[in-house]
């Protein structure tokens, strides 16, 4: 089978390679011809474990292909998938505008039958518009070719995207017709064939079900913050509580883990989307808005430990080590992290600041430059440090030699914002230690 994938970011880098994995033909498209070229160089432009090999080895196979040019290749598909960037607007909405032109190219070039798919995170009735724009474009070339429109979103978590779409927990397909419905069964049939579940639904329905699975991961996170926050007022322990609510079937453990905020490329933007939608059909996502205010207030709560601990004037001058920038493990990701946030605030109040990411190093400097310094390793970050914040839970930072870390120090305080330390420990290695909801 032929498909096209129209964007060559995360989704659809990942998606592509893991198609051509399956036998598929997979001609990935990109309107920037210097990714276009580093593609086909063999450099790969994010960070994601697998994925280099996953490409190279499709790439030799001749089952995977780069271009810059959707027109050339669009007679040879099959399944057109449209996977580029949805980014927010100022008033929360998704940015349909790249979809839209894809849409466009569709119209202004098909001759045969396809079905065109939505991979990106769209609002509800982007297929409508997606349909309407080829259509558009199919009556003013005056020529009738069949085509249909179909929903696809994905579910990927960065860091372990590969994994998620070869072993998914379900695919979830939106279409509306039966002959669509066929061509994307025989795409997905390796996937059927080990048990895994499409399931297939309206377009609508398929649309809102990302946003709906995003926004409810926010909220557990949120929730347990919420509690975290309150744990810490009245003397209780958000791992405990996190233990036995979590025991409860009907709720389950996943994503009730407290910490120093949420962001990404997906949670801060579908949750304002979302939110978007619902204001401009009349009604009000006053969950979903609070679940946003928390995250904002989370990310601040490590800078907001330290002011309290040392007073706010004293701030001005020391050093902060900062470990961990990406928003979360596996990933160079840096959007909407709690990193910038920490820094920024760190910086308004005239602190210097030492960080230290496995891979979002290149990342941090591309955003926001020489700010701060750059280190090494963890404990070129923590030399000479009046305090420590531990942002991302990176393996390698789980168990750091604290007897070093005293040692270099300047003063021993640890910010733990993700809970991955024992109190009991670093207190007996005579650091003063506050974490989240203990």
């Amino acid at each position: 089978m032929n498909i096209a994938i129209v964007g060559t970011g995360y989704v659809g880098l990942v998606s592509g390679a893991c198609f051509a994995e399956t036998g598929a033909i997979v001609t990935c498209v990109d309107v920037d011809a210097k990714k276009i070229g580093r593609l086909k160089a063999g450099q790969i432009p994010i960070y994601e474990p697998g994925l280099d090999e996953l490409v190279t080895k499709n790439v030799k196979a001749g089952r995977l292909k780069f271009t810059t040019s959707l027109a050339d290749v669009l007679n040879d598909q099959q399944i057109v998938f449209s996977a580029v960037g949805t980014p927010p607007d100022e008033d929360g909405s998704a940015d349909l505008k790249y979809v839209l032109q894809v849409a466009q190219t569709i119209g202004d070039n098909l001759n045969h039958y396809m079905v065109v798919v939505t991979k990106s995170t769209v609002p509800v009735g982007t297929a409508k518009k997606v349909r309407a724009t080829i259509q558009a474009a199919l009556d003013r070339r005056g020529v009738s070719v069949e085509f249909d429109v179909a929903s696809n979103p994905e579910f990927l978590k960065e860091g372990s995207a590969i994994k998620d779409f070869m072993s998914p927990d379900r695919v979830v397909v939106g279409t509306e017709s039966d002959r669509a419905k066929e061509l994307l069964t025989r795409l997905y049939k390796p996937f059927l064939l080990n048990n895994f579940r499409v399931i297939f639904m309206d377009i609508p329905s398929a649309e809102m079900t990302k946003y709906a699975a995003n926004s409810m991961l926010a909220t557990r996170i949120s929730f347990m913050n919420d509690i975290a926050n309150l744990c810490e007022r009245v003397g209780a322990d958000v791992n405990m509580v996190r233990a036995g609510v979590g025991s409860d079937t009907r709720i389950g453990r996943k994503f009730l883990y407290a910490g120093c905020g949420y962001g990404g490329s997906c949670f801060p933007k579908d949750v304002k989307a979302l939110i978007k939608t619902a204001d401009d059909n009349g009604y009000s996502m006053e969950v979903l808005k609070a679940v946003e205010r928390v995250n904002a207030q989370q990310k601040s709560v490590l800078f907001d430990k330290l002011s309290n601990l040392l007073g706010t004037g004293a701030l001005k001058g020391i050093t902060v080590a900062l470990w961990g920038l990406a928003f979360k493990p596996e990933t160079d990701d840096m959007r909407e992290s709690t990193a910038l946030v920490v820094i920024q605030r760190l910086l308004d109040a005239g602190c210097k600041i030492r960080v230290y990411d496995p891979v979002a190093m290149d990342e941090c400097r591309r955003r926001i430059g020489d700010a701060v310094t750059y280190t090494h390793d963890m404990y070129d970050a923590a030399n000479g440090a009046d305090a420590l914040m531990l942002l991302t839970e990176w393996k390698e930072f789980r168990l750091p030699n604290w007897d070093i870390v005293g040692k270099i120090m300047n003063r021993r305080i640890v910010l733990d914002g993700r809970n991955i330390y024992d109190p009991a420990e670093l207190v007996a290695a005579g650091f003063i230690y506050h974490c989240i909801g203990r």
